[in-house]
């Protein structure tokens, strides 16, 4: 018998890049726009770190809402609500008259993002069902990834330089229609077969961990250790130590402690933390080593960048592939030891304000290596160990655990740029290399898979069902 969803996987996995360039992309290219921001609107410094701050919080804040959402009540229904709030709140951007406004419609954009990458994983997840088949996909939609967080000084710089600080928001728009468009006409309705009731405490427990924690994070290095920062602190530690048994105590809850008793599932959330934790402090750090340092301009400086973006693209199909015939070891290894060295060749090539060149390029290049084969093979395991009826949330906690990696990235390896101490902050990077190879290794062998077996059996439903997901 033919298979008629066979016919839409090509189209749906178009919109599923779409969605991901959208939210990825506007992470780091708004970055190369802030100095033509500040004039233009005549914004503090604190004006332009919540135009980026409020976004973060927001998406990582409500992803695990949004994916046990659309399990709960048709993944393709959220996902074109979220691209409609997307793709306005980027219009209401490129119109903001002042800051204040730019902060608020920052926030619109977020909550929209926040039904997206998460969401697009489970529909990725209930459309491409074979291993293989899945392993490729989603490696192709890691390169997507991979492209749109490395690529995005690049392309700020150029759109900038043309059309000045609004254009970087106006390129959303098309993008945004586009891929509105062809998941009306191409994405499956797919939902839980039993729908969760819902878990307001549970979600109101996650915000307030992620927001207050994510705060700190993003706060402490200007601030200091205040009293606001350890308050939040506080705050988000308590909210941890509620949520963990509030969460084991119910029936259904918003996000099940039994999935961190997978080796594999835990395994690919700190690689999350610790790969996009790399990613945000090396564009970060490089940002302003090549701009104030070297003397580039936001265009050179993007430039210089490319042979990470272009390992960005060329390294997550082929990571997918490795993952589909081989599982997600060899990637993951190939992944930590291209960071590690990119940091460690990162402490000898900064220490002169003129870098030969060549060296640079290399230094980049690992990088790009390495991060263009971790996505598939921390999306892949976050998903395909477990009942395809928790893929939403297991896709959001994977994608919350990227947000929370690029905040704390930005912000410690920030902290440690901020005080003379670059050295200090290629090291942490190359330590972020080390641990992600350990944690490859060991999250990916036998005693791994068993625990995620284990999981999987508990998670199943009670009585078993024929199918998990329904889709229409």
């Amino acid at each position: 018998m033919s298979d008629p969803v066979r016919g839409r996987r090509a189209p749906v996995l178009a919109v599923c890049c779409l969605s991901v360039l959208l939210v990825s992309l506007d992470v780091t290219v708004l970055n190369v726009a802030l100095p033509s921001m500040q004039r233009s609107l005549d914004a503090s410094v604190s004006g332009l770190q919540w135009t980026l701050d409020a976004y973060t919080i927001v998406l990582a804040s409500l992803l695990t809402l949004a994916g046990a959402t659309a399990d709960r009540v048709g993944r393709r229904r959220v996902f074109q609500f979220g691209l409609v709030l997307f793709t306005g709140g980027s219009a209401l951007c490129s119109l903001a008259p002042t800051t204040g406004w730019l902060v608020v419609f920052r926030m619109v954009q977020a909550v929209g993002g926040s039904m997206l990458t998460p969401v697009a994983m489970a529909i990725l997840a209930n459309t491409f069902t074979a291993p293989r088949e899945r392993a490729r996909a989603i490696g192709v939609w890691g390169g997507v990834v991979g492209l749109s967080m490395a690529a995005g000084p690049v392309l700020g710089g150029v759109v900038v330089e043309w059309a000045g600080w609004r254009s970087v928001f106006w390129l959303n728009v098309p993008v945004g229609l586009a891929a509105l468009t062809l998941a009306a006409l191409f994405v499956p309705e797919s939902r839980a077969h039993t729908a969760r009731r819902a878990d307001p405490v549970g979600q109101l427990l996650v915000i307030v961990l992620l927001g207050a924690l994510t705060y700190a994070i993003i706060e402490v290095p200007g601030e200091g250790w205040t009293a606001p920062i350890v308050a939040c602190l506080i705050v988000a530690a308590g909210a941890l130590a509620v949520l963990v048994p509030y969460e084991n105590r119910r029936a259904e809850p918003l996000i099940d402690p039994r999935l961190f008793r997978s080796a594999p599932f835990s395994g690919a959330t700190a690689t999350a933390v610790l790969a996009f934790g790399a990613l945000g402090g090396f564009l970060f750090a490089n940002t302003l080593y090549l701009q104030g340092v070297v003397g580039l301009t936001a265009l050179g400086t993007g430039l210089h960048l490319l042979p990470m973006a272009i390992l960005s693209l060329v390294c997550p199909p082929l990571s997918g592939r490795i993952v589909g015939s081989r599982g997600p070891r060899i990637p993951l290894v190939l992944a930590g030891a291209g960071i590690a060295a990119s940091g460690v060749l990162a402490v000898a090539v900064t220490r002169s304000a003129h870098p030969s060149d060549i060296l640079l390029y290399v230094t980049y290049g690992l990088f790009g290596l390495g991060f263009g084969f971790v996505n598939a093979p921390i999306t892949y395991t976050a998903v395909s160990g477990m009942p395809r009826a928790r893929a939403g949330v297991a896709a959001a906690v994977a994608a919350t655990s990227r947000q929370v990696g690029s905040s704390l990235g930005v912000a410690v390896i920030g902290a440690a740029v901020a005080s003379g101490a670059r050295p200090t902050a290629w090291w942490i990077i190359a330590g972020c290399g080390a641990a992600i190879l350990v944690l490859g290794t060991v999250t990916s062998g036998r005693w791994a898979a068993a625990t995620a077996e284990r999981v999987a059996a508990q998670l199943k439903p009670n009585p078993p069902r024929a199918t998990a997901d329904t889709t229409g």
